[in-house]
């Protein structure tokens, strides 16, 4: 089976849920605090590992007691992580405060992620033999991801990118893209067009394409996603509905599940419909990496929903 890569981030999220938010200067008492593994990086590659991937991630944590906790997190999915890069200081952390009224405030200290280097992925991915795809986000640094999207490019691999948190792309990244992934927000901030709906995309995509990118495919939530290639193919795949708990990682499911689908072989629109129901199982379920359906989950629920 060829694998696929992971180059990005991983974090721990550390959650506390309070009555409400405090005022400066106030200490309130928490409810309750929890750890959740998190980051782009390493959510994409637990979505792809349970969708049936073979995932190699390569990234960084740091020397503090988080460390062993997020390796260990991703080697439970069967992730290989021999290339998980041990940095002087913190790990990444999110420090999230959820109120009674599901409002959120969140501190990111990126700790070893805003440390991992071009050279530190080079050296990893040029050691990893049959890889289908490279998976790239933006909680690294710049410099870090579009040497790597270059590296990839130059060896014939291809490159799957979605460029969250939102941010503008260098135009001579756009030819380098085999499959550009990205939600409204990002759509918007990347192409400077507002994204609302099925026309917006396919307009965003096409602005995409005409600079040079293989494919784009942009998420619309309970929309459906939109998807366009160079070649001039378009598809449209409906959103499964189902009653939403909790949208957390839900845009890292359909990622990590539509690399996956793609690797394993499925034509694009069945790898589409594939991710589509990865990510409606996903909402379903609270919290990040927890609510990442596996392999056999996202099987049974396509059945039923043939089947009805």
């Amino acid at each position: 089976m060829p694998k696929l890569l992971v180059i990005g981030s991983i974090n721990m999220d550390i959650v506390n849920n309070v009555k409400r938010f405090p005022l400066p200067g106030e200490t309130i008492h928490s409810s309750g605090t929890a750890f959740f593994p998190g980051g782009k990086g390493a959510n994409q590659a637990v979505a792809a590992a349970r969708s049936g991937g073979d995932v190699v991630m390569i990234g960084a944590v740091g020397d503090d007691p988080f460390a062993d906790t997020l390796v260990a997190s991703l080697q439970a999915d069967g992730i290989d992580t021999k290339h998980v890069i041990r940095k002087e200081g913190t790990s990444g952390f999110a420090v999230i405060t959820v109120n009674d009224e599901g409002e959120n405030n969140i501190i990111l200290s990126e700790g070893a992620n805003g440390r991992l280097t071009a050279g530190n992925t080079a050296g990893a991915a040029g050691s990893v033999s049959d890889v289908y795809a490279v998976l790239l986000q933006n909680e690294i640094p710049w410099e870090t991801t579009g040497a790597a999207i270059e590296h990839a490019s130059k060896s014939g691999v291809r490159v799957f990118v979605n460029p969250a948190p939102a941010k503008r792309l260098p135009d001579a990244m756009f030819p380098l893209i085999d499959t550009l992934i990205m939600n409204e927000t990002e759509a918007a901030a990347v192409t400077g067009l507002a994204v609302t709906g099925v026309e917006s995309a396919r307009a965003a995509a096409a602005w995409a394409i005409g600079r040079g990118t293989e494919s784009v495919i942009v998420t619309l939530g309970d929309q459906g996603s939109v998807y366009a290639s160079a070649q001039g193919d378009g598809i449209v795949m409906p959103a499964f509905r189902v009653k939403p708990v909790d949208t957390t990682a839900a845009g890292d499911t359909f990622i990590g599940a539509y690399a996956a689908a793609s690797a394993n072989g499925l034509e694009t629109e069945q790898a589409l419909r594939f991710a589509a129901s990865a990510a409606a199982l996903a909402v379903t379920k609270p919290g990040a990496q927890a609510s990442i359906p596996s392999l056999e989950e996202i099987n049974d629920f396509l059945r039923e929903r043939q089947q009805n």
